[in-house]
């Protein structure tokens, strides 16, 4: 198949029908670069909330270790996981630069669904691990450093602070800068919660708030775990991705042009969570224009479903391919 985005070309396969192979990717150099319209300024910050956040999860695990807090230490996970996010989001700018090759004309974006998906499975033993500790602490309870928990609790909120202004000053059209602020405004919470923990210790010495509130922080870890591993799951497997009905997809190219008698073949997929890809076969009238037909399709495809990369073929007469 060509890659010029205006050309299609006739085949003749003996089947007496014509066949036109329109490619609409919307991308530069290879045809297959998808890097995201984002400043450097949006990975800038990125980055380094990313290594706040990682400095304030080691900060608080150490804290935990040091006070006997495991609501610091579940914390530290929570951050464990938004450190992730984070970083997947920031590898997301860094791979849309790189080129495709010969052996990955998709380029490396799909590092960053294996890499959720990894992570996700990681989460889920950190929770699990949490559960179990907070069981045995609310069975045998052990002493908990109340002033230590509350110091390494308040710097943990003031570091996240800070790291959701560097984000709420940034570009917050970019649903990655979106979709890191909402983990840094969890780990706030996460912080303010460990605050209160320690001045119920600190004012009652009722330490077994402590195991509690690691079981609601291991909560949100599983929350986010299952979110990714489902959402990273379905990606990987090429599911459709949420909110395309390829029904719709069939009935809204076939009102594009009155040249379209039919639409079938139709596979949607993911290349990542933000990136939708769709291969279809058009069957169009005998004498049709098949560059007016591809640019109507590509139109309602851009308009209607938000789909810049589409492959299309076009055919005249019976398709030859089995299971059209």
């Amino acid at each position: 198949m060509t890659h010029d985005h205006h050309a299609h070309a006739a085949h003749d396969h003996g089947h007496g029908h014509d066949h036109g192979h329109g490619h609409d990717h919307g991308h530069g150099h290879h045809g297959h670069s998808h890097a995201p319209a984002v400043t450097a300024d949006s990975e800038r910050r990125l980055l380094l909330v990313m290594l706040m956040t990682g400095g304030l999860m080691v900060a608080e695990f150490v804290g935990g270790l040091v006070s006997g807090s495991l609501a610091l230490m579940a914390d530290a996970g929570h951050m464990l996981t938004d450190t992730l996010a984070l970083a997947l989001a920031w590898l997301a700018f860094r791979l849309g630069r790189r080129e495709a090759d010969a052996r990955r004309s998709f380029g490396y974006h799909r590092l960053q669904v294996l890499a959720a998906f990894v992570n996700g499975l990681m989460l889920f033993a950190i929770a699990g691990w949490i559960v179990v500790e907070a069981a045995q602490r609310l069975i045998e309870p052990e002493p908990v450093m109340g002033t230590t928990m509350l110091a390494i609790a308040v710097l943990g909120l003031i570091g996240n602070v800070v790291g959701f202004l560097v984000l709420h000053s940034g570009d917050r059209d970019n649903l990655n800068v979106r979709g890191a602020l909402l983990h840094v405004v969890g780990d706030l919470l996460g912080s303010v919660g460990a605050i209160a923990a320690a001045g119920v210790i600190l004012a009652t010495g009722w330490t077994p708030i402590d195991p509690i509130l690691s079981v609601v922080v291991a909560a949100l870890i599983l929350k986010g775990a299952w979110t990714v591993v489902r959402q990273s799951t379905h990606i990987l497997v090429e599911g459709t991705p949420t909110g395309i009905d390829t029904d719709a997809v069939r009935r809204a190219l076939h009102d594009a042009s009155p040249e379209v008698r039919d639409i079938h073949h139709v596979h949607v997929w993911s290349l990542t969570a933000e990136r939708t890809l769709l291969t279809l076969h058009a069957v169009v009238t005998p004498g049709a224009d098949h560059d007016a037909v591809l640019t109507a399709l590509r139109a309602a495809l851009r308009q209607r479903f938000g789909i810049d990369h589409a492959t299309v073929q076009i055919e005249t007469g019976e398709c030859p391919d089995r299971g059209c």
